[in-house]
Parts: C-alpha cells; structure tokens; sequence
C-alpha cells in the first residue's frame, strides 16, 4: 500500500513517527503553515517558519526516505491578530519556492472580517501564483462555514478543481460534492473522523476527488491513521484500485497542478530501507 499524506505537521512529530510512517507505507506528505499553539508574536516568528517547512523538515523527512511538499499561508486563526497580517505581504517571496505545491492552510477559524479578508487575499495569491489552495474549514459551526467558505471561493475567481477543502464529515460533505472542489477528510482521533465513518462516506459519495489525511498535529492524533483507513477500505470490501487512488492517486493529481511535486520513484519505493536516523550527524546536531 502506497500512501500520500496530503495534510500532516510534521514539525510536531518525531523522528520515531517518520519510521513508522514509512513502515506503514507512506512515500510522500504535504505540510500546510498551521498555528503551532502559541501565538506568534512577529512576521519574523513566520519566516523563520517557513524556512523550516522549506529546510530542515524536507531533509529530515528524506532521511526515512520519504518525500516532504508544504503549503504556505497565513493561517485563519492568526489572520485575527495585528501583529501577524504582515505575513501577506511577505508570503510572495516564499510562494515561488519549489518545495510550495499549495497555498493553505486558510479559510475559516471563528468566521470574523480579519478572516474574510486574508482568505481573500491569499486565494488572489493562489491566482497569481498558479497554485492550488488547501482550505481550513472550522471546528465550530463546520456547515455554516463551508458555505461560507464555498461563497468566497466563487467570488474569487479559483477553479474548483484548485481547491481541496480539508476537514470535512458527514454533514459538510454533500455542501462540496457538487462544487468541483476535492474534498478532504482528517482521521483524527476524538475530535475528527473516524476509520469506520470514513468509509462509510466512501460507500456513500465514491472515491473521485477524495483525499484522506492524519493532519497529526500537536494534539492526540497518529500519523498511522492514513494506513489504518486503507486497511478498513479494504476490509470493507473496498478494492485495491479504490485505496490507491484515495491514498495516493488523488493527492498526486491535487498537487500536481502545482508543477512542482517531485515524486520520482517515491512510489515504488516499498522495499528500499531507509537510512538510520542515528548515523546521521546533521540530525544529531553535531558540526
């Protein structure tokens, strides 16, 4: 089983998580800018983040010989703080980067006028850039903002088939499936979907333009939930074919029209080991 973590941070795991992600067969991921728990108090707290997401993480992921991609943006719950909307202004210079196959996370935190507006502008940024947009749909009131969410999209002017709207569940995903966007769905545990709810929407709606991802962040989540949701597809009687292209067939097409996912032989990489994490002298911290 191949897998394509389309949404994971992996600034928040451990390099134990990379081993495992790799054993279970995960070749590639996605890191989208997310807010890391404490507010940031500086645009230079981002751009020192940034450069990790495009730096260090990308090596540290090719050490377990899996290929690292991130997305860029100023997230929505940040977007309400003064002190970080410079952060748009900066975020041109990191957008032609190569390692940037997405503009995301944004959209929607509490749903206020600072949210509108940097989700706004950053969708004009996806535009101008030719990138896809990776969208955050909120925790609270999940319905309301995805219709929200739609409206800004259409205003925007993006292609739907640019957008992968992340996050969603039973009631949101009817609101997207005739939109034209992806959707995308966190197995995450407790406050998320679930395995079993994830195929059971599967059954329901198909697999075309469907994405799973851990999103494993900083709180209890696993980054093994992508391979545990292949495992109950395929358990439900859901066919091989069926779980590559949700597991990785469809992150690939999604990403791809960024013109920058590097996945040479990423994919056909199951039996290759990974270089030991404890030889390595850069990940050790020595010079």
């Amino acid at each position: 089983m191949r897998i394509f973590d389309p949404h994971v941070h992996m600034s928040s795991r451990t390099t134990q998580d990379y081993t495992r992600m790799r054993d279970a067969g995960v070749r590639a991921l996605v890191e989208p800018a997310f807010w890391l728990g404490q507010p940031r108090t500086s645009v230079g707290s981002f751009a020192d983040y940034f450069d990790s997401l495009l730096g260090f993480e990308p090596f540290r992921a090719s050490q377990f010989g899996i290929r690292h991609h991130c997305a860029l943006a100023l997230n929505p719950k940040e977007a309400n703080d003064p002190r970080c909307t410079g952060v748009l202004d900066v975020l041109p210079r990191y957008l032609v980067r190569d390692g940037v196959v997405a503009v995301g996370e944004i959209g929607y935190d509490s749903m206020t006028p600072a949210e509108d507006e940097a989700f706004a502008a950053q969708l004009d940024l996806a535009v101008r850039h030719e990138l896809p947009v990776l969208v955050h749909t909120p925790h609270r009131d999940k319905a309301a903002g995805t219709r929200r969410t739609l409206d800004a999209i259409r205003a925007s002017g993006v292609a739907p088939e640019r957008v992968l709207i992340d996050h969603l569940n039973e009631v949101t995903v009817d609101l997207v499936a005739d939109s034209g966007c992806w959707m995308g769905f966190s197995i995450y545990p407790e406050t998320k979907m679930s395995e079993t709810r994830m195929v059971d929407v599967l059954r329901r709606h198909g697999t075309a333009r469907m994405l799973v991802n851990s999103a494993a962040d900083w709180g209890h989540s696993d980054p093994l939930t992508t391979r545990s949701t292949g495992d109950a597809m395929l358990a439900a009687g859901l066919t091989d074919d069926q779980v590559d292209e949700v597991l990785w067939r469809n992150p690939t097409a999604f990403y791809g029209q960024s013109g920058r996912l590097d996945l040479d032989g990423a994919g056909h990489a199951a039996d290759r080991p990974a270089p030991a994490y404890a030889n390595n002298s850069l990940l050790r911290g020595e010079r």
